[in-house]
């Protein structure tokens, strides 16, 4: 019976039972895919809890998204309306405002609370 992970030696031990799992053929609606379903929510709340990943900086959040996704900072530019902006916000010498958000976020799907936090 699965039950919470509460301790280290438990997670460790959820761990390796979910690789075992993945290295198998696993059918679809089996006891074992039910196993590794269950097992990979107990795993990340664990983690979420004892392990957190820290937002990251909205700034490094926009260059990696533009490089991600092949766009220049020239086009960083367009998506934002002015161009020459672009180089104050991407050194940190302007901040970016609403409108610059709802834009970031709507075109290049960076959540919203990644680019309100301060920097």
């Amino acid at each position: 019976m699965l039950k919470p992970i509460k301790t280290e030696e438990q997670y460790n031990n959820s761990l390796a039972r979910v690789y075992e799992l993945m290295q198998i053929d696993i059918k679809v609606d089996s006891v074992e895919s039910d196993e590794l379903e269950v097992l990979s929510i107990l795993v990340k709340e664990y983690e979420t809890v004892h392990y957190p990943v820290p937002s990251p900086n909205p700034l490094e959040a926009i260059k990696f998204r533009l490089d991600q996704m092949g766009l220049s900072e020239k086009e960083l530019g367009q998506i934002l309306g002015y161009r020459s902006r672009k180089s104050e916000i991407l050194s940190g010498k302007r901040k970016l405002s609403l409108n610059m958000i709802r834009k970031l976020n709507e075109v290049l799907h960076i959540p919203a609370q990644v680019l309100i936090q301060i920097y």
